[in-house]
């Protein structure tokens, strides 16, 4: 995102769900809506930042 690979962006809230391809198009990497269950979401997040520290 913005020419930073050391950034991982997460968004979550209520965002319409037209606008996830927009969002990881733009390079976040995790989108959680209302209701998403946190320790679901957090296993994700790791995953995704352990992926991103074996890319290093």
């Amino acid at each position: 995102l913005l020419g930073r690979d050391d950034i991982m962006v997460i968004a979550g809230g209520v965002i319409p769900a037209q606008d996830y391809e927009f969002l990881y198009n733009a390079g976040v990497v995790g989108v959680f809506g209302p209701g998403t269950c946190i320790p679901e979401a957090a296993v994700k997040i790791l995953q995704i930042l352990i992926e991103c520290l074996k890319s290093e």
